[in-house]
């Protein structure tokens, strides 16, 4: 049972990034902690992280089939997730940290599910791309792919946001 509960914390970042939406992200990581208590007994030792994840994946995976494609336009509201424990040393600090992060979740979000899930997976999780390839069952060389044009679909989507053309159109 430590070996699920030390890991909840990467299961409901993955969850709430892939449902886009905390309350279903919640659901999503009881039920598939529901299952992996379920199937403790084969679990073969390894790495309990990828174990855990692979699990908390495919049940959003089967969550967002059942709900069809109208619960992929939810936002997803990092202010609530964020750090409100720190603080900042100014408020213009503050201002341009949260534009920033909304910029950055707002385009994350656009991304498709399959880029959003390896770049939460690497960069959030800071999980190895062959933990990755297992969670996802995925080749490696396609976790690498994934994360390149993710990162490039992410980059060109934050500087067309910052633009100041589309500055206007807002």
């Amino acid at each position: 049972m430590a070996l699920l509960l030390k890991h909840l914390g990467a299961a409901y970042n993955l969850a709430r990034w892939l449902m886009r939406d905390e309350t279903e992200a919640e659901d999503v990581v009881q039920d598939a902690y529901l299952s992996a208590i379920r199937h403790l007994a084969g679990f073969r030792g390894g790495d309990g992280r990828a174990w855990v994840l692979t699990i908390v994946r495919n049940s959003c995976y089967d969550r967002l089939k059942q709900k069809g494609a109208s619960g992929q336009n939810m936002d997803f509201d990092e202010a609530i997730h964020s750090a409100a424990g720190r603080q900042a040393p100014n408020p213009e600090t503050v201002l341009l940290l949260a534009e920033r992060t909304e910029l950055l979740r707002k385009s994350l979000a656009e991304l498709p599910a399959e880029y959003r899930e390896v770049l939460v997976l690497r960069e959030l999780e800071q999980l190895s791309y062959r933990e990755i390839a297992n969670i996802a069952s995925i080749p490696l060389g396609t976790v690498m792919s994934r994360l390149s044009r993710a990162r490039q679909q992410l980059q060109q989507t934050v500087l067309n946001r910052n633009s100041p053309v589309s500055a206007l159109r807002q």
